[in-house]
């Protein structure tokens, strides 16, 4: 079939011969750099595709081959947390868009953009190109396979020929790149991929382009500003703010001028430097019950209810795209202001209108003096904490922390899954450190990683991961395409034998009950404990287990070194007890 010229200022028309090969081609020129893929046969006119621009030359996305789906999905999601654009995931037919369904659920919480494709089973059983030829066709047709993830996509779609193609593409992208961002799913039956084409061409720039996303409300600004200026004990909550761009300029300009505090709930991606004065930590608690205005950016859950929150007089202020989560069927937190906003040009917006209503200066050196009092304090804390686990038999997963944050070279990209504690990690800036999604979907923290790393290579890149989180990363595959993609990664797993978040999780419901602990630890416990250090030795890594605390500085040095120097990927085993994530808040 023929495609007519556009009349748009430019096009281009590679001689892509098949819809499979015009879509690849348009995913390039759309900026889809990646493509990781899990072949199936429902693919095969893309492998055609493939070979096709290899012998004549025409641009798509580079191909990385990777044995499972949910190591895929996770790399496409650290991918874009390295570089803001949106990789391709390809999953086989339903079976592996239901091992995809996991990260996809991950991605949508976070709002990170993939461009999830997933192929069809053949519809027709003869007489066409790409026709049913394997009894998994049958076995795999099922009437409605998009809705296996129409939940967590913010758009789904089927591709039934090239009459479509360009429109069909292009409202995806744009759809998964405006506020709030996320997943987007794109079906590609096996005879529409194989169907000829001659002639394609597409509209150069897009006709579609994603929207800018809203912007803050004049009114909103203004009222939220009132209230910041006349109170004592303003707060900011934050979780990912550091993601976007000139966010976290804005927030150290909004902060510093006016001496308001930072705490970081849960972060997906730290928003301020740990070293900057009005970062107040980890543990909203006890910082939301004395603020008179909380002003919370972009965050899901900024406090625990049951844990304490603001008072009954506290203004509580939430901004950001869409700051009051309506696909989140329950969550109760108060909002006396909201601003649909992007978090930067609001803070921006904030700190203007701040100036221009003037502030106490003596109030601000007062909550300025304050804040460097409380640092103190939990900098002393943590230090006589750390103190009394140095020693500590089994290994202590905070000293275990701390000791690899001393091994860390400067500028070290941290990836942690229910591993490290960030309240000891030096964060030098926003977006070195990359947390587990508040989904809580295990086996993120790896694969996000390795994708991270691909995007920039010169970083040095180290995922800091639980014992049960690693095994969900499938680490067979995960090493072996670090091996094929020769990323000198740092994996460290915190290996207390336990699913140790959940035995927390009991004893906080019943503190008092006798079935919680030893009694009930058959359900939480994770032994016999593989040997994780020799999986990775398998692909050619470094494997290194550790087991006295006196040994750690060695162990991490030799791990850096190989990684750093060797340009190879290592793991480290750390036998530990607790588990410094889950005490987050308390060091215990």
């Amino acid at each position: 079939m023929s495609i007519s010229k556009r009349l748009m200022p430019h096009h281009h028309t590679p001689d892509t011969r098949t819809v499979a090969g015009a879509f690849l081609a348009l995913l390039k020129a759309r900026g889809v750099d990646w493509l990781f893929t899990i072949a199936g046969t429902d693919f095969v006119p893309l492998a055609a595709a493939v070979a096709r621009s290899r012998r004549i030359g025409f641009a798509i996305p580079r191909i990385v081959p990777v044995p499972h789906e949910s190591v895929a999905i996770g790399m496409a999601h650290g991918y874009y947390l390295a570089t803001g654009r949106p990789a391709a995931v390809m999953g086989h037919t339903n079976v592996g868009t239901a091992n995809c369904l996991m990260g996809l659920i991950n991605a949508s919480r976070e709002n990170v953009p993939i461009v999830y494709l997933a192929g069809h089973t053949p519809v027709s059983e003869t007489g066409r190109l790409g026709s049913r030829d394997m009894p998994i066709h049958w076995g795999q047709d099922m009437p409605d396979q998009p809705g296996l993830v129409r939940p967590f996509v913010k758009w789904d779609d089927v591709l039934d020929g090239a009459d479509r193609l360009e429109s069909m593409v292009d409202r995806g992208l744009s759809i998964a790149m405006s506020e709030p961002r996320g997943p987007i799913y794109i079906g590609l039956p096996r005879e529409a991929l194989a169907a000829p084409v001659e002639g394609f061409t597409y509209a150069v720039p897009p006709r579609v382009s994603p929207s800018r996303g809203p912007g803050p409300d004049a009114d909103a600004i203004d009222e939220a500003a009132k209230r910041i200026a006349a109170a004592e004990s303003p707060l900011i909550v934050a979780t990912r703010t550091g993601r976007e761009p000139g966010a976290e300029a804005a927030l150290v300009k909004l902060v510093e001028r006016f001496a308001i505090p930072v705490v970081e709930h849960w972060p997906s991606t730290n928003s301020l430097a740990s070293s900057h004065p009005m970062h107040a930590g980890f543990n909203p608690a006890p910082r939301v019950a004395e603020a008179d205005v909380v002003i919370v950016l972009d965050t899901l859950v900024p406090w625990i209810p049951s844990r304490g929150g603001p008072s009954e007089d506290c203004v509580v202020i939430h901004i950001g795209s869409d700051p009051l989560f309506p696909d989140v069927r329950t969550r109760g937190m108060p909002a006396a202001i909201t601003i649909a906003s992007r978090v930067a040009p609001a803070l921006d917006a904030l700190a203007a209108a701040l100036e221009t209503i003037g502030s106490d200066p003596g109030a601000i050196d007062d909550r300025r003096s304050g804040v460097a009092a409380l640092r103190q304090t939990d900098a002393d804390r943590i230090a006589e904490a750390l103190r009394a686990t140095a020693d500590a038999q089994p290994i202590n997963a905070h000293w275990a922390t701390d000791c690899l944050n001393r091994a860390m070279p400067k500028g070290t990209i941290v990836f942690n899954e229910l591993g490290s504690n960030p309240a000891l990690l030096d964060l030098p800036h926003a977006g070195c450190y990359q947390g587990f999604p508040v989904t809580g979907g295990l086996g993120w923290g790896l694969p996000a990683a390795m994708g991270y790393l691909l995007a920039k290579p010169d970083q040095t890149v180290v995922a800091t991961i639980g014992d049960g989180s690693h095994m969900f990363a499938n680490p067979v595959a995960c090493h072996q395409t670090a091996a094929a993609l020769d990323l000198p990664l740092l994996t460290v797993v915190f290996n207390n034998g336990h699913w140790n978040s959940v035995r927390l999780a009991a004893g906080g419901m019943y503190p008092d009950a006798d079935s919680i602990g030893s009694d009930a630890d058959d359900l939480f416990a994770l032994t016999p404990s593989p040997r994780f250090e020799r999986v990775i030795e398998a692909s050619g890594g470094l494997g290194l287990r550790v087991e006295r605390a006196d040994e750690l500085p060695g162990i991490f040095e030799r791990a850096f070194s190989a990684v750093c120097d060797e340009k190879r990927q290592a793991l480290v085993n750390v036998i530990c007890q607790g588990s410094a994530y889950a005490g987050l808040e308390t060091l215990e």
